[in-house]
């Protein structure tokens, strides 16, 4: 088995697909996060200004999406097979949100009608919101397994998905991303605006920390599975720690108005939750409630080894690329919103 710096290729790959969809959540999280707020601002400016916080960078966020389904798609194609068959339905319904949140932020100034505008300011916050839930929905899923049979195609149904871990996952997430993103558009803000959203972000924060709460407990009480390595490694406790320190960090930073500092604390709480579920499910990539003969693991479900040493010198040159990228962009468009005549 090819090995670099004495780790499997599997497993790199497992690091990076986990690495892609946490960059995503991190970046794009905080766009879904700023649309499953939007309504709270009643004025036209405040809603104007909230969606030209997030329009330079909101299209090129949702480039980590394609790029973590390519990666899967390259380094566990039975993975990405048996888990969009599995997930057909919410994966549709995912991109149609994806679709209406795209529209919804280039349609919504085209018109200067008052009707107009409203109906695209709830699509933009409904399409926002469902992506958030759904990610959510699909997290909890794969955490707890899904119905996988011996040939690893999905048995279930579509009302299986919608059982009450994934909906308390999906509001966690929710709640997570709401929070997130009010505090990246209180940086984007001043004056009345800057006012009302340090109330949203305070609300938002707690609304986050209930729900981690809950599913924590609900975690630990039904998913036993979910504390395996921990229970075995004791100094992986160090993660959930790091995590709980971040979210205090949080309130912390928002109490001092370091809004800065409060958003890099809530994208390392992103990232640990990443973590911890990635630390939780490894080698699996998929559970079978079937059993664990079923489950589709990085070994059993991954490209050959010539495969994933040619992708990964690929990944190894194009996603530094998206980095800087991203790292430039947010360069440019750094400070707090002006509109202008380009505006939204």
């Amino acid at each position: 088995m090819a090995t670099l710096f004495g780790i499997d290729y599997q497993t790199w790959w497992f690091l990076l697909i986990g690495a892609v969809f946490t960059g995503y959540i991190i970046l794009d999280g905080f766009d879904l996060g700023a649309g499953a707020v939007h309504l709270f601002f009643n004025k036209e400016e405040s809603r104007r200004i909230a969606l030209n916080a997030i329009g330079p960078v909101w299209d090129g966020n949702e480039v980590w999406i394609v790029i973590g389904g390519g990666a899967l798609f390259a380094g566990f194609p039975e993975v990405y097979a048996s888990l969009l068959s599995a997930f057909y339905i919410p994966f549709m319904v995912f991109l149609m949100g994806i679709v209406f949140r795209a529209i919804s932020i280039e349609f919504r100034s085209k018109e200067p009608m008052l009707w107009w505008r409203r109906m695209w300011d709830i699509s933009y916050c409904c399409s926002s919101t469902l992506i958030a839930f759904l990610l959510g929905v699909i997290l909890g899923n794969v955490t707890q397994g899904i119905n996988l049979g011996p040939d690893h195609v999905f048995r279930g149904n579509f009302t299986e998905f919608l059982n009450p871990y994934a909906i308390l996952t999906g509001i966690t997430t929710v709640a997570l991303l709401m929070m997130h993103g009010a505090i990246y558009l209180v940086m984007k803000t001043e004056n009345r605006l800057y006012t009302k959203l340090t109330i949203i972000v305070k609300n938002a924060t707690i609304f986050f920390v209930i729900m981690i709460l809950l599913t924590s407990f609900y975690t630990l009480l039904y998913l036993p599975h979910m504390a395996t390595a921990i229970r075995k490694h004791p100094e992986l406790f160090v993660v959930p720690v790091m995590m709980v320190l971040a979210i205090a960090n949080i309130t912390r930073q928002i109490t001092k108005r370091k809004y800065l500092f409060a958003f890099i604390s809530s994208s390392v709480t992103i990232s640990l939750l990443m973590v911890l579920v990635a630390m939780e499910l490894y080698p699996n990539m998929l559970i079978s409630t079937q059993g664990a003969a079923n489950n589709l693991t990085v070994y059993n479900a991954s490209s050959s080894q010539k495969t994933l040493g040619i992708m990964l010198t690929v990944a190894a040159i194009g996603v530094p690329l998206v980095v800087a990228y991203t790292t430039f962009v947010f360069l440019t468009f750094k400070g707090k919103v002006e509109l202008d005549e380009m505006s939204y």
